[in-house]
């Protein structure tokens, strides 16, 4: 047997495979319209209304000319295009990333509590970025922020995978309680920093990224989370068996032939790269990572064939609607993301914790 034949028992007898085959294409094409619904919606709603015709008519008309007749403001084609289209797209491709790595790690480190935020590569993302805030962003052009936070979620995964190994095996409970030290310990490093630089201008910015904020979202911003997700996507999808294999177990995977230390290597570097660029667009958003991926298992069985994208897209839905809802529950003020994630992220937390079953799903390797 190789590392091709692996794949969950809940694909192998869930009925004939066309059927599963047509439920799962279904499911793509209902989760792609809700995503396109919820983009329609977020792009009207907002202080300044713009009904749902013309706002589909704004955004008709700027990617063909002369489509459908103007019946729109200049002002409403400005605030639609220029603002909230971009933070619309941007809350799709940072819901699905944070999802992605999220299924991954919990693949991964073979954990269902594993979440870039409760594990502190977030917090060691935001590092990096604070870091750059407050040195000066023009030491590697435009991309030092995200490369700034790419090393900071590098190294707190890192130190994290280093600190759960106990006789060179990982353990679930060292696994989060390593991720929540340093979480806490890169939250106060990046207080440090903030409170050592003295610069209004510094604590503004970064409250932003601590908070986690769309608000901030414009169309310059959109390419590089785009490919690199793209990329990051693409990989995972091709490396999906090998995904399989390490998730059923390390001692499971050699036997298959998957080389799990360059593997997991790999992993590392591309999980921390997504959360670096994520977190430089749109801030630390805690739970998306640990709710949606449990929500797509749910659905489609464990196959990261399917869980990948279907978590992607749930995850760009569950995040769109989070951020109407930051824009709308308490207008004109709007709430940071991780307070609305937090309403669903923590009761979910607690639920798993209190899982019989899930000391035996996370019966590490």
């Amino acid at each position: 047997m190789t590392a091709q034949d692996v794949a969950p028992a809940q694909a192998v007898s869930a009925g004939p495979a066309h059927r599963r085959a047509g439920r799962f294409v279904l499911l793509l094409a209902a989760l792609a319209v809700a995503a396109l619904a919820s983009t329609w919606l977020a792009v009207s709603i907002g202080a300044v209304h713009v009904a749902l015709p013309e706002a589909w008519g704004i955004v008709a008309d700027r990617l063909v000319p002369g489509l459908v007749p103007r019946t729109w403001t200049p002002v409403q084609e400005q605030i639609v295009w220029e603002f909230r289209l971009p933070r619309a797209l941007l809350a799709l491709l940072v819901g699905a990333g944070l999802a992605v790595v999220g299924a991954v790690l919990q693949a991964l480190v073979r954990n269902p509590l594993a979440d870039p935020f409760l594990l502190g590569i977030s917090s060691g993302a935001s590092f990096g970025a604070v870091c750059v805030f407050i040195l000066g962003a023009s030491a590697l052009g435009g991309l030092s922020l995200s490369a700034a936070a790419f090393a900071g979620s590098l190294l707190a995964l890192g130190l994290v995978y280093l600190l759960a190994q106990r006789s060179g095996r990982l353990t679930p409970s060292r696994l989060v309680l390593a991720g929540v030290a340093l979480a806490y310990l890169f939250q106060a490093a990046y207080s440090y920093v903030l409170q050592a630089a003295q610069s209004g201008r510094a604590a503004q910015q970064v409250l932003f990224w601590l908070m986690g904020s769309l608000g901030g979202a414009r169309w310059h911003m959109l390419p590089l989370p785009a490919v690199v997700l793209a990329a990051g996507v693409t990989y995972l999808l091709l490396q999906h068996r090998p995904l399989n294999a390490i998730a059923a177990g390390e001692e499971t995977a050699v036997s298959l032939g998957v080389n799990v230390n360059r593997f997991r290597l790999i992993l590392f570097v591309l999980t921390s790269l997504l959360v670096g660029v994520l977190v430089a667009t749109s801030g630390a958003i805690a739970f998306v990572g640990l709710i949606v991926p449990h929500a797509a298992r749910l659905l489609v069985g464990a196959d990261h064939r399917r869980v990948l994208p279907v978590t992607a897209l749930l995850g760009a839905v569950f995040l769109q609607l989070v951020d109407i809802a930051a824009r709308t529950v308490n207008a004109p003020q709007e709430l940071a993301l991780s307070i609305v994630t937090a309403l669903f992220g923590v009761p979910f937390f607690l639920w798993l914790l209190r899982r019989r079953s899930v000391d035996r799903a996370v019966t590490v390797s």
